[in-house]
């Protein structure tokens, strides 16, 4: 089994956290994405998509898309759950790892990549206009999830989940896109302050 890792970069990240949440470890194969590594034949061979991570199991067999991913070790590894536990568990933490992926990260990423000058050989064509309408949304989503966590400790109920890992990549994504969590998102800052202290946070 090996993991085609990209570093800092988000999804590459939202697994690594994952796995250390679960205390699962597996073989990293680091690739330089600020060379271009990932358009290259060795990924390109797993995953057409030409992104990270992608998992290679030990007959072959690939997995692309960080979500997906995680869920391969969830069944193997149940414990902790991060998905959910029961039927109602398990769809409020599907809504909720959707509504931040969807509503907070997914913004984040369009800001950083049409505005940040660094991404400007990756994303063609760069168009700056685009980032700068996706930072509003990125907010608007947050002040939902300010009165959200007024009522709970974590993002979508009483246990740390994938939503939490997802939610506490996208606010840390926000400072190279340049977009700042409100001071007045108190109960974002104190959940955002509580995943970050967590050791999966470094992984």
């Amino acid at each position: 089994m090996k993991l085609y890792d990209g570093g800092r970069a988000p999804n590459p990240r939202r697994v690594r956290v994952f796995l250390a949440e679960k205390g699962i470890e597996v073989p990293l194969a680091p690739v330089d994405m600020g060379a271009m590594e990932h358009k290259g034949e060795e990924v390109a061979s797993r995953n057409p998509l030409r992104r990270l991570p992608v998992l290679e199991l030990d007959d072959g067999t690939v997995i692309c898309e960080s979500v997906a991913i995680c869920r391969y070790f969830e069944e193997l590894h149940p414990e902790p759950a991060l998905f959910g536990r029961g039927a109602l568990g398990k769809a409020l933490v599907e809504m909720w790892q959707r509504r931040m992926e969807f509503n907070l990260l997914a913004p984040v990423a369009q800001a950083f990549r049409h505005i940040h000058p660094a991404m400007k050989e990756w994303e063609a064509p760069q168009i700056p206009e685009w980032g700068e309408a996706n930072k509003p949304k990125a907010i608007a989503f947050l002040r939902i999830l300010e009165s959200e966590l007024a009522h709970r400790e974590f993002v979508a109920g009483d246990e740390f989940t994938i939503a939490d890992i997802t939610g506490l990549i996208a606010v840390d994504f926000m400072k190279p896109a340049r977009i700042q969590v409100p001071e007045d998102c108190i109960n974002v800052r104190r959940w955002h302050a509580a995943m970050s202290a967590r050791p999966s946070a470094a992984a």
